[in-house]
């Protein structure tokens, strides 16, 4: 597990999803996101004492709203798959997991043509 401070936590998940085919960071509402073709596959923040990430995890939702500080995301988002991660300061994130759960929420939403290109 990583004790990275939270900007650098945000820096290295934002680093890593950029570097997913035709992936672009956006700002809709002032808030950082990392879409695939106009699509969001992770909101990636911290703000108001708080890291936060959200991802779509078809297959690792019940596994991960298991793990502390794990929610379905609001706005109607966690019934779609959508899980909320929240870090206090202090909190130990694990951004290799979040990292791994980032490809599978890129799968989740990227056109099929594009998630054929990642590695298995």
């Amino acid at each position: 597990m990583n004790d990275l401070p939270f900007a650098d936590a945000e820096q290295a998940l934002k680093d890593h999803a950029l570097t997913l085919p035709e992936a672009a960071e956006d700002f809709p509402w002032g808030e950082r996101v990392i879409k695939v073709r106009g699509k969001i596959f992770i909101f990636v923040n911290h703000y108001e004492g708080l890291f936060r990430v959200s991802l779509k995890l078809p297959h690792s939702r019940d596994f991960a709203l298991d793990m502390p500080g794990a929610a379905p995301t609001g706005y109607g988002l966690g019934k779609a798959g959508w899980v909320t991660f929240k870090f206090q300061p202090g909190e130990g994130i694990d951004v290799e997991r979040l990292c791994h759960w980032t490809l599978e929420s890129y799968r989740a939403v990227a056109p099929k043509r594009l998630s054929a290109l990642l590695p298995t």
